[in-house]
């Protein structure tokens, strides 16, 4: 009782406006993975973003299973309205 206590009074960091779940990207912030993020692109939510920027309005994502010559999905950056969210 006492963990679920002290984890609901961890104050959440606010969401940048770029974010990256690859740790070698510069754009990865350890902190806010510690609490799960959504992502809502065009209306609808995605499970798949691998990256996003609400200011310059675009995700990306896997294509496919294609992978590129290193063994990491290949992806694809697709143009609309995203907004992140903590669920």
């Amino acid at each position: 009782m006492n963990a679920s206590t002290s984890s609901q009074a961890l104050p959440r960091p606010e969401l940048p406006d770029h974010l990256s779940i690859d740790p070698r990207s510069p754009h990865y912030v350890a902190a806010v993975f510690e609490h799960p993020v959504g992502i809502r692109f065009n209306g609808k939510e995605r499970q798949d973003v691998e990256e996003y920027c609400i200011s310059e309005g675009w995700v990306k994502v896997p294509a496919g299973k294609t992978l590129d010559r290193k063994g990491n999905p290949l992806m694809i950056k697709l143009k609309g309205t995203v907004e992140a969210f903590y669920r």
